[in-house]
């Protein structure tokens, strides 16, 4: 054997030896390319695939178009008061079909335009859509969109809104084989004709006329695109109801199915650019929902529909929407008939009885809301959303485009005490703290002006002043200082800890001065948190909510600490000076229903007089009245108040302090006590040690030890161990209190509501 043929044998050899080797084992890279060739890959998605078309064969085969069940599925809602008792019933359909031909072509167009463009060209379904739909779907995230125009209309009509794998197979079949059967007119018709618009409005012709009070063969464009994109969420984008935010989101949808239409060669382009924003009417209201009744039902559903969404029963508010107008509820309200009964009452005798729009003309732009919370429990035992639901729609209970004003000052101390705030010399900040109360003092940081000087009421300079003062003045200097001294950004996380929506406003000095947009509900969430010494407290509506095929849990409306007992608990002692000893004296201090209750409270008057607040509570009630402005012809402006009444200015510590006493007093069945720890403010005497105050500057002091009343400026004399001449502050301290405390008793003069800034308010 020559040398070539040792090495190629030697070479043979070698690659039989490697090829053991790597087979040796059996578990090697060579076996596991053998288990996954691509022809197998292929060959197992091939299988697949097939044994999924021949599924989807035999569903197609199996599944039949059903009998249209739209009108027998409705069904009547049943709300009751918290003891039972039925408190209205509502569920009556208000549909009336219309043929296609009855409508006019850019408003068909509208409603493809908005939903489904394809829809003329597409097989009556979006494959793409209904396959997340499903997965969503098995994934618990229920449905995300994507459907078709005609897949809506086998929705509404055929099915249920139910978010099952077998009922969205069902839709995909029913909706191939309907598109098959039937025109596009007719399935148009039928999507136009069966899906709710909101206002107890099912089909286009309800809907016009209760949107616009036409036909639906009168519908404009401009009409027909707002009806259109109403779908896509009804009492979101509702213009009578909507929030700033959904009043924005629905213009953005009405220009999007325009521009669509446009896109699409269905409207000219110069036609659309001179088109503007039809404003829908007010609407006409279910005479069974006069009176009170109407908000309540209406906000119980806006509740029931958000919880459904929070808790993954409906995909988003169109669906959910969809399923508690479809009928067949029981929601149990919170709200204690007798504690309802009594704070119409109060309204009436306190407020609407005074007013007279023939005497008056503005005594017709005053508007009252007020909602009532037990601390303890979170629950709404009663709301009052405005004069009769049927007259003014918008619940001014839950409206949040008014100011709260200066019941937002209760918030910045609570951030002070909570995050343990120094002024800007390096003082703790407490109820006994001095700060300059002059009026338009610039506002400083580390010695620089920020820019912002807010006027005190009538441009009242209180000179060196406690925050307990302060706070029962309402002196706006002082808070807007405060709030630079805590830091905005720490005010505004506070306010969301207690209940405000602050999560998008912005943290700027003028916000201590109330300047964003809050509702009674929003401002009882804040002084409820308060009361309940610190644990957030959420307003809650529904009791509960029954249906036959559906369960509905109510979260615990007390959740964890929001802020620290020491720090609710002082703000608590703070606002009983409020009422003791300023700007609620003569409404709440003075009532002869009061019979030594303990309350806490702060008045708010807002930036021209558009708004006027009393939020008070005792250990067990809370209640928050706020009154409004609003033009009483459309498109309801926001109008000043003055002169309303008889009266020069609609203060906080006028009607809706009075309107809260009657209302309190009057249901209060016994005499209770706040349990605060704390050692400072109103509730608690004064120290007895005695040092000069620090001198007048623009950086605020803290008050030096010297016995001085709660309600006069520092006095360096020593404290009196005389009896106060008026009655003590109704709370014991809880802490041992000062051998000699001093008392002023207040004055017999009235002090006013200095809450209105010149400069301050919604300008900043």
């Amino acid at each position: 054997m020559g040398r070539a043929e040792e090495r190629r044998a030697r070479q043979r050899g070698g690659h039989r030896a490697a090829s053991e080797g790597r087979s040796s084992g059996g578990n090697g890279p060579g076996r596991i390319r053998r288990l996954f060739t691509w022809k197998k890959i292929l060959g197992t998605a091939f299988g697949l695939c097939l044994l999924g078309m021949g599924a989807f064969i035999v569903l197609y085969m199996v599944i039949d178009i059903p009998e249209g069940n739209a009108d027998a599925q409705q069904q009547s809602n049943v709300y009751k008061y918290s003891d039972g008792s039925v408190m209205a019933r509502d569920g009556e359909v208000n549909r009336e079909v219309v043929d296609l031909a009855q409508v006019p072509k850019p408003v068909q167009r509208a409603f493809v335009a908005a939903e489904n463009k394809t829809f003329y060209q597409d097989a009556g379904v979006d494959l793409k859509g209904t396959a997340r739909g499903l997965l969503n779907t098995v994934a618990g995230k229920g449905a995300q969109g994507g459907s078709t125009i005609t897949q809506q209309y086998v929705k509404n009509y055929y099915l249920t809104q139910e978010q099952t794998v077998s009922r969205k197979l069902q839709e995909l079949v029913i909706s191939l084989k309907l598109d098959r059967e039937k025109s596009k007119d007719h399935i148009l018709a039928g999507y136009m004709n069966t899906s709710y618009y909101g206002r107890g409005a099912y089909g286009v012709q309800a809907a016009a006329q209760a949107y616009y009070r036409v036909d639906a063969e009168d519908l404009t464009a401009e009409q027909g695109a707002y009806l259109a994109a109403l779908l896509q969420a009804p009492s979101q984008y509702d213009w009578a109801v909507a929030s700033d935010t959904g009043k924005k989101l629905v213009k953005n949808r009405w220009n999007y199915v325009l521009d669509n239409m446009v896109e699409e060669k269905w409207l000219d382009a110069a036609e659309r650019s001179g088109m503007e924003f039809p404003v829908p009417k007010d609407p006409k209201g279910n005479p069974g929902q006069a009176g009170q009744v109407g908000y309540l039902v209406n906000e119980a559903n806006a509740a029931l529909k958000r919880r459904l969404v929070d808790q993954g029963t409906a995909a988003d508010a169109k669906e959910a929407d969809a399923l508690v107008d479809l009928g067949g509820w029981t929601v149990t309200l919170n709200i204690d008939k007798r504690n309802q009964k009594a704070l119409e009452e109060a309204v009436q005798t306190q407020l609407t009885g005074k007013l007279d729009a023939g005497e008056r003309e503005v005594d017709a732009d005053v508007q009252a809301g007020a909602v009532s919370v037990d601390p303890k429990t979170g629950a709404v035992v009663a709301m009052y959303g405005g004069v009769d639901y049927l007259k003014h729609f918008t619940n001014n209970a839950t409206r949040s485009d008014y100011q709260p004003a200066s019941t937002f000052k209760p918030v910045i101390l609570a951030a002070a005490v909570e995050e343990e705030a120094e002024t800007q010399d390096g003082r703790p900040i407490a109820a006994g703290t001095v700060y300059d109360g002059t009026s338009k003092r610039p506002v400083e940081d580390d010695g620089t002006k920020v820019g912002f000087a807010p006027e005190n009421e009538d441009d009242k300079d209180y000179g060196d002043i406690t925050v307990q003062t302060a706070m029962n003045r309402s002196v706006n200097s002082v808070f807007a200082q405060m709030g630079v001294d805590v830091g905005m950004e720490k005010v505004m996380e506070t306010a969301g800890r207690l209940g405000m929506d602050a999560e998008d406003l912005e943290a700027v000095p003028a916000q201590t001065l109330g300047s964003m947009g809050a509702s009674p509900l929003d401002m009882a969430a804040v002084y409820a948190t308060l009361d309940n010494h610190g644990e957030r407290t959420t307003p809650t509506l529904i009791k509960s909510a029954e249906h036959l095929n559906r369960t509905v849990t109510i979260p615990d409306a007390v959740g964890e600490q929001a802020i620290s007992r020491e720090a609710a608990d002082t703000v608590t002692s703070v606002l009983t000076g409020v009422v003791d000893d300023g700007t609620a004296q003569a409404s709440v201090r003075d009532n002869p229903l009061r019979d030594g209750q303990p309350v806490a409270g702060k008045t708010g008057t807002s930036d021209n007089n558009k708004s006027a607040w009393f939020a008070g509570y005792t250990p067990d009630l809370v209640t928050t009245v706020g009154l409004f402005g609003e033009d009483d012809k459309a498109p309801h402006p926001q109008v000043e108040m003055y002169g309303a009444g008889g009266q020069d200015r609609v203060n906080g510590g006028g009607f809706p302090a009075q309107i809260w006493a009657a209302y309190t007093f009057g249901v209060m069945e016994e005499t209770s006590r706040f349990d605060l720890e704390t050692d400072q403010g109103a509730a608690v005497a004064p120290s007895p040690s005695s040092s000069a105050p620090a001198s007048p500057s623009q950086s605020p002091t803290e008050e030096p030890t010297t016995g001085e009343p709660t309600t006069q400026a520092p006095t360096t004399e020593e404290p009196t161990t005389e009896e106060p001449t008026t009655e003590p502050p109704a709370e014991e301290p809880t802490t041992t209190p000062p051998s000699s405390p001093a008392s002023t008793p207040p004055t017999d003069e009235i002090p006013p509501d200095p809450d209105e800034t010149p400069d301050g308010g919604e300008q900043q």
